[in-house]
């Protein structure tokens, strides 16, 4: 059993600057998680975490985090294979958001859709709006793995 006791927020100067791991979580019980690959830095995935997600991370050296959609603690890559093995997490300096590196297994993706990064698309700027609108512009042109072949024909974890 996970246990998730952290520490208590005392003051602004403990917070910020001292030893003390004391995640503030939204009024869901929820904080931002930024996931990288430790070896080049990509930004993979931006996911949240409730208390045991955090807790389990920790404890295990494996990412775990809180799906919104589905309202479940989710082992990243347990269904996949894809498991994300932590070699640093950071929290930032008021507790409100934190960083993983990660190590990926297998072909190294992250996204559910098949790509290596869930930020796969780029968005132009320095136009107007309406031209970005249908212009997104693919980053990876080939997918890592099939997710049909991992996931079946099961429904898109994402609600739209």
């Amino acid at each position: 059993m996970t246990t998730h006791t952290f520490g208590t927020r005392i003051s602004v100067e403990q917070v910020e600057e001292g030893h003390t791991l004391a995640p503030k979580f939204d009024d869901q019980g929820l904080i931002v998680c930024v996931t990288t690959a430790a070896d080049t830095g990509d930004v993979l995935m931006v996911g949240y975490m409730n208390a045991e997600a955090l807790a389990k991370t920790i404890e295990t050296g494996e990412a775990h985090y809180y799906s919104r959609s589905r309202k479940v603690l989710w082992h990243k890559g347990a269904t996949s294979g894809l498991t994300q093995k932590v070699v640093d997490l950071r929290i930032d300096d008021d507790q409100d958001a934190v960083w993983l590196k990660v190590a990926v297994a297998g072909s190294g993706a992250s996204c559910h859709v098949g790509f290596m990064s869930c930020f796969y698309r780029s968005v132009p700027t320095g136009g107007p709006l309406a031209g970005a609108i249908d212009a997104l512009k693919y980053r990876e042109t080939e997918k890592t793995f099939d997710p049909k072949a991992v996931y079946g024909d099961a429904p898109n974890p994402t609600k739209l």
